[in-house]
């Protein structure tokens, strides 16, 4: 009942075809009462005036996967700031990446991916700050120092 489905699309018609589609399906689904449930309280169907706003909703809702079904998705990676994992392409579907493909599926959910990142080997690492400075250095930067501390 908490998984979301979202779709946001420039088109009317697509949006229109895909509810139909929701509505047909649910007919015939054994967890139809689940299904509906979250689709009516957490599935949306958005449409944005541009792809430049499609992309502005979705870096707002950060989902935990993205589906870009568009032409030439590559064309987009620069627009795409926060989700967990991407699939590009009608040929990339989340379970492709979820159980095949590689990547990890331990992913940021709710929003989180506006600040957290899939788990990765990063994770597991330790790391350090170095800081050095001459004397000099040291002693240019002494007010702005004494100011900050």
């Amino acid at each position: 009942i908490l998984a979301r489905a979202i779709l946001i699309t420039t088109s009317k018609k697509i949006a229109e075809e895909t509810q139909n589609e929701i509505d047909k399906q649910l007919e015939n689904l054994p967890r139809k009462a689940i299904a509906q449930k979250s689709i009516e309280t957490r599935g949306k169907i958005i449409i944005a005036a541009t792809t430049q706003e499609m992309f502005d909703i979705m870096n707002e809702i950060a989902p935990e996967h993205l589906e870009v079904q568009l032409e030439n998705p590559m064309n987009y990676l620069y627009q795409i700031k926060n989700a967990g994992s991407i699939f590009l392409g009608s040929y990339a579907s989340e379970p492709l990446g979820d159980y095949f493909a590689g990547p990890n599926h331990v992913l940021p959910t709710s929003g989180t991916a506006k600040f957290f990142s899939p788990l990765g080997v990063e994770d597991f690492t330790k790391r350090s700050a170095f800081i050095s400075y001459t004397k000099e250095a040291l002693a240019k930067e002494k007010d702005a120092i004494v100011l900050l501390a």
